[in-house]
C-alpha cells in the first residue's frame, strides 16, 4: 500500500472554531478582572513600562502646541504693549493739560483774589501772540477798542506792572512790556524813598535805573513800585527788585534790576482803566512861554 504525501501547508482549526475559542476566552478574563482584580497589577506594570513610550509618542503635539502658544502670546503681548502705550501717551498728554489749566486757574484765582486798586477797575484779557520782531517786547491781547481799550491804560498781572497798551485795534491790543525799549516807568524805592525812572534793556528780564547818582541811597534787592507821578500807573504797584549796581568812571551809576511781574510766564493779564482825572501840567506846554514885557519909559518934562 503506497503511503500519502505530507500536506504542504499545515491547517490548523477553522477560522470560526478559532473565533469562538478567542471570544470565550476574552469574557472569561474580562469577568474574571471585573469579579476579582486579577489584572490590576499587572495593567499598571504595563502602563508604567508604556509611559515613556507614550511621552515619546505625545511629544510632537505637545512641541507644536507650545509653539503655537508661544507665537499667540507673543501676538497678544505685543498688541497689548502697543495698547499701553497709545494710552499712556494719551493719559500724559490729558495730565499736561490739567497740569496746565491748574495754572492757569491758579493764577486767576490770584488775579481775583488780589488787593483792588483804589480808582481803577480791572478787565482780565488773555495773551493771544507775542511780537515777531526780535528787537521788541510786545504781546497781543483779545480786548480791544469794542471792549473800552484806549492806548496808555496800564497791564498788570497778580505780581505786579507789566506794561501798557501802546496800540488799539477793534478786536485786540498790543501791550509793550516793561522790558521793551520803548518803555519807561516812574518808580520809587520803598524802603529810602528814591524816586527815578525805569527803562527797558530790550530783553525778557532786565530793566536798569539811569542817570542815578553813584552816591545815591539804593541798594541789591531794594523793591521799586509805581511812584503814580506820571498819571498812567497807580502808585504802589511792584516793578522790580535791584539785581546789580554798576558805579562807573562818571558821576552816575548803571543800576541793573529784574521784574518782579511774570513779564513772559504767564497768560492772563489784567487791564486798568483811567484813573481819576488831573488838573493839567502847565509845564506841559512846551514853547508857550509868556515873554516879559518891557515898561513904558517915562517922558521928560
Amino acid at each position: 500500500m503506497q503511503a500519502s504525501a505530507a500536506p504542504i501547508f499545515k491547517r490548523g482549526p477553522s477560522l470560526l472554531t478559532r473565533l469562538a475559542f478567542f471570544s470565550l476566552v476574552s469574557i472569561t478574563l474580562i469577568v474574571a478582572d471585573v469579579r476579582f482584580r486579577y489584572l490590576e497589577e499587572m495593567r499598571a506594570g504595563v502602563s508604567v513600562a508604556l509611559y515613556p513610550l507614550q511621552e515619546v509618542a505625545a511629544l510632537p503635539g505637545a512641541l507644536f502646541s507650545r509653539m503655537g502658544d508661544f507665537f499667540v502670546t507673543q501676538a497678544s503681548l505685543s498688541r497689548e504693549n502697543e495698547q499701553l502705550k497709545r494710552e499712556r501717551l494719551l493719559s500724559g498728554a490729558a495730565s499736561q493739560r490739567l497740569r496746565a489749566l491748574e495754572a492757569e486757574n491758579e493764577q486767576l484765582r490770584r488775579i481775583v483774589n488780589a488787593e483792588p486798586v483804589p480808582g481803577r477797575s480791572p478787565t482780565v484779557a488773555e495773551i493771544l501772540y507775542e511780537s515777531r520782531d526780535p528787537f521788541t517786547r510786545k504781546v497781543v491781547i483779545d480786548r480791544g477798542t469794542m471792549h473800552d481799550m484806549k492806548t496808555g491804560l496800564p497791564v498788570v498781572d497778580h505780581r505786579g506792572v507789566i506794561g501798557q497798551i501802546t496800540r488799539v485795534f477793534p478786536l485786540v491790543s498790543e501791550v509793550s512790556l516793561l522790558t521793551d525799549k520803548s518803555q519807561s516807568i516812574p518808580v520809587q524805592n520803598v524802603r529810602s524813598g528814591v524816586r527815578s525812572i525805569t527803562f527797558g534793556l530790550g530783553h525778557d528780564g532786565a530793566v536798569e535805573l539811569r542817570f542815578m547818582p553813584v552816591n545815591a541811597d539804593i541798594q541789591v534787592g531794594d523793591l521799586l513800585v509805581t511812584s503814580g507821578i506820571d498819571g498812567t500807573f497807580p502808585p504802589g504797584l511792584p516793578v522790580a527788585k535791584v539785581t546789580r549796581i554798576d558805579p562807573n568812571a562818571a558821576s552816575f551809576a548803571r543800576i541793573h534790576c529784574a521784574p518782579v511781574a511774570g513779564v513772559s510766564s504767564f497768560n492772563r493779564v489784567v487791564v486798568l482803566s483811567p484813573g481819576p482825572e488831573r488838573p493839567e501840567n502847565p509845564l506841559a506846554a512846551a514853547g508857550k512861554t509868556v515873554a516879559p514885557t518891557a515898561s513904558p519909559t517915562p517922558r521928560k518934562p
